[in-house]
């Protein structure tokens, strides 16, 4: 499809009426309908916008942003989108338009699989949250790894790409290590980052896996593949303090690159939303804001153990420029945030990089 691109004289600037505007289109047209359903609309949109060349006018302009550098990679930006929203990294390049500085893609996993039977992702509007409950639906990390590697041989600017790798649900808790590995090595060369995610709810038994026997393992498993590639390990925040400091000294102890902190909790507390939808909603990781000061407790917890020895990439109910600030002075390298792009809009990412 021929590329039609937008003329401008000066770079686009979002006024202030852009969120009221998306605000308007989520109250009458989002929220009606299934959020899933959405989210493919969105993705669908996305993609032909990138083609017609409609999002190239949201890119962020060099001399605006604060570049980050953090194991070993220069960001554009310390914001960047959580893994969850492109599973299978069909919207890589729309997304750094939209002004993330790097896209974390995924979860992958091992074998093909379709998740969780549907309804599985719900919005509490009163509480700026998701409950998903997803299963790690994705195309596997073959399809994966063909996709990065033409998008690699392209030739095109792309942004920082991570990868967010997860256990196959069908695959035994005791082979869980091997699962991990497939991905690695066939993710590893086309990644600029690796996160193994042992912390979904979603998968039985994965959160399992973050007590430092079972992590150890798997990790080392996956840094000895991964031939340099940079390894961050994604932790749940209803760990106990304890245990996120021992999995900090073992990130440290195997030389990671790093701890992403947090993803999504179990807990239901002090929710807006009533109580009788939250029960008929049932099981799933709840993600936005009530998950904001648990997130910013367990920073706290890994900047008082790593202490700048290896990179902490803070996530959980970050909506603000502010919230990316404080999470930037506690100790934090990057920032990234995903539910707030459900409530903010396209503009979001590059309203807070451009701000920073």
């Amino acid at each position: 499809m021929k590329k039609v691109y937008l003329l401008t004289s000066k770079p686009f600037k979002p006024g202030l009426s852009s969120g009221k505007m998306y605000s308007f289109i989520f109250r009458v047209f989002f929220a009606r309908f299934d959020p899933e359903t959405v989210h493919h609309l969105v993705a669908a949109g996305l993609r032909i916008a990138h083609r017609l060349g409609l999002t190239w006018v949201l890119r962020l302009p060099k001399t605006s942003t604060r570049s980050v550098v953090a194991f070993g990679l220069k960001f554009d930006g310390p914001f960047g989108l959580a893994a969850g929203f492109d599973k299978d990294g069909t919207m890589i390049l729309p997304l750094a338009d939209l002004g993330f500085s790097h896209v974390e893609v995924g979860t992958v996993t091992a074998l093909a699989q379709p998740g969780n039977e549907k309804p599985r992702l719900f919005r509490l509007v009163e509480d700026r949250a998701l409950i998903n409950r997803m299963g790690f639906n994705n195309a596997g990390s073959a399809v994966l790894a063909a996709r990065l590697a033409k998008l690699r041989a392209s030739g095109k600017k792309l942004p920082v790409i991570g990868v967010n790798i997860g256990k196959s649900k069908i695959t035994p808790i005791e082979d869980a290590v091997s699962d991990y590995v497939t991905s690695a090595n066939l993710l590893a060369p086309l990644a600029d980052y690796l996160a193994v995610n042992v912390s979904s709810p979603n998968t039985p038994g994965l959160r399992s896996l973050q007590s430092v026997e079972t992590l150890r393992p798997i990790l080392a498993g996956v840094l000895k593949v991964a031939q340099g590639t940079p390894v961050l390990v994604k932790i749940a925040p209803d760990l106990a303090d304890a245990d996120v400091s021992e999995i900090a000294a073992l990130a440290i102890e195997l030389k990671l690159a790093g701890v992403i902190a947090t993803n999504t909790t179990v807990l239901r507390e002090k929710l807006k939303t009533k109580a009788n939808r939250i029960e008929k909603i049932g099981s799933g990781g709840l993600s936005g804001k009530p998950v904001e000061q648990r997130s910013i407790e367990v920073l706290r917890i890994l900047n008082q153990v790593i202490a700048g020895r290896i990179a902490i990439i803070s996530v959980g109910g970050v909506e603000t420029t502010e919230d990316v600030r404080e999470r930037l002075s506690l100790g934090a390298s990057l920032v990234q945030g995903y539910t707030g792009f459900v409530y903010r809009g396209p503009f979001w990412a590059r309203k807070i990089n451009r701000e920073i």
